[in-house]
């Protein structure tokens, strides 16, 4: 199997776990407790139908949209993941590469491989930066302005990850940053020595953003939840978010926004967009899935900000349903990172590819000419 043989979410996962480290690999397909909110991020889809126009006279339709102030091609991007050089050696330079390419956001981690810098020099298109509030309100501080100097367009703040999700798999795997051999993990990585030589033979592993700042998961082995749990602060508060808005001065999203409630509370701190998420099935388990809120969210505040649905995303059909129920794009995570495991950036661009196909195939057969005639009357929800 390679690249060529890879047409969806399924052929692309299957690819990546032939090519990666048995813990690498379920470090990205799992998530938290059993999993049940990770599965109900793609179910829920299947809970709502498309309702299609016929002679419309669609011709080609136009997929763009804006999101923090800048005009995309396509209404989906790839959503902030950390530590993308696990997955291939060239980890987010390859991601952003890509990207800029299809003319979507890249979207950096706090917690990626490649400094900010390093991006800005490879990647002229969008670029979104996530942010995570550290006890150290100093690393803060220093992400944010570094972003402005590398003239990043926009930022996010994760704000359901206080503490880390209960990861099951990452338990019995062994997970841990940078990668370790043990008793349980020794033989998978015996069994990919391809992965091994490039994971050793290229720039060494390290979290370069803060690199400079705590050696915590970057010079000695450290699981990515022991470093969450001891750099993240757990005590962030609505005052803290208002205080990195209003220090970046952009176009700014909360990202893990769930309740109407709280994307109303976004607003009043100075948000432009939200981004209605559960951190991929990875943090709360039984939580609602991001599509199951757009519609009631978008309908309390989708006039004031931009709402981005994050999570779920395997088709263009779902990417047409979150547009219709109210959402303005789309971001995805696991998807993107099984291609770049298969491919690298030949791998994510033809994820970016096969979903700007099925998404521009979809549009035309919904006879809608551009994402606004994607509204309330392109879908129906199942009872």
């Amino acid at each position: 199997m390679n690249l060529k043989d890879c047409h969806n979410f399924s052929d692309f996962r299957k690819l990546a776990k032939k090519n990666l480290p048995s813990p690498i690999f379920h470090y990205i397909d799992g998530g938290a407790d059993d999993e049940i909110t990770l599965k109900r991020n793609t179910d829920a889809f299947s809970d709502c139908d498309l309702v299609p126009n016929v002679l419309a006279s669609v011709g080609k339709p136009d997929l763009s949209t804006t999101v923090f102030g800048k005009k995309i091609d396509m209404p989906i991007f790839l959503a902030p993941t950390a530590m993308q050089r696990l997955y291939h050696h060239e980890g987010d330079k390859a991601s952003a590469r890509a990207a800029e390419k299809f003319g979507t956001f890249y979207s950096m981690s706090t917690m990626a491989n490649t400094t900010i810098e390093e991006i800005s020099n490879v990647s002229s298109g969008p670029k979104l930066f996530q942010l995570y509030v550290h006890k150290d309100q100093g690393i803060t501080d220093d992400l944010i302005e570094r972003c402005k100097r590398a003239n990043f367009d926009g930022m996010c703040l994760t704000v359901d990850t206080l503490v880390a999700g209960n990861r099951e798999r990452d338990h019995r795997t062994g997970f841990t940053t940078p990668p370790k051999l043990t008793l349980q993990s020794l033989m998978s990585f015996a069994m990919h020595p391809k992965w091994v030589f490039n994971y050793f033979t290229h720039e060494k592993f390290q979290l370069a953003n803060v690199a400079t700042k705590t050696d915590k998961g970057t010079n000695i082995a450290k699981s990515v939840i022991e470093y969450i749990n001891e750099q993240y602060d757990p005590a962030m508060n609505w005052k803290d978010a208002e205080y990195c808005v209003k220090k970046w001065g952009k176009p700014f999203a909360l990202k893990g926004v769930m309740s109407v409630e709280d994307a109303k509370r976004a607003i009043d701190i100075g948000c432009t967009a939200i981004m209605i998420s559960n951190h991929g099935g990875r943090q709360l388990d039984g939580s609602r899935s991001p599509f199951d809120q757009v519609k009631e969210i978008s309908d309390a505040v989708g006039d004031k900000l931009e709402i981005i649905l994050d999570g779920g995303v395997r088709r263009g059909t779902h990417v047409l349903k979150a547009l219709a129920a109210g959402a303005k794009a789309c971001s995805f995570g696991k998807m993107f990172l099984f291609a770049l495991g298969a491919g690298g950036q030949p791998g994510v661009e033809r994820l970016l590819q096969n979903m700007h196909d099925e998404i521009n195939r979809n549009m035309v057969l919904m006879g809608c000419k551009n994402i606004s005639e994607l509204n309330r009357t392109k879908i129906i929800y199942r009872k």
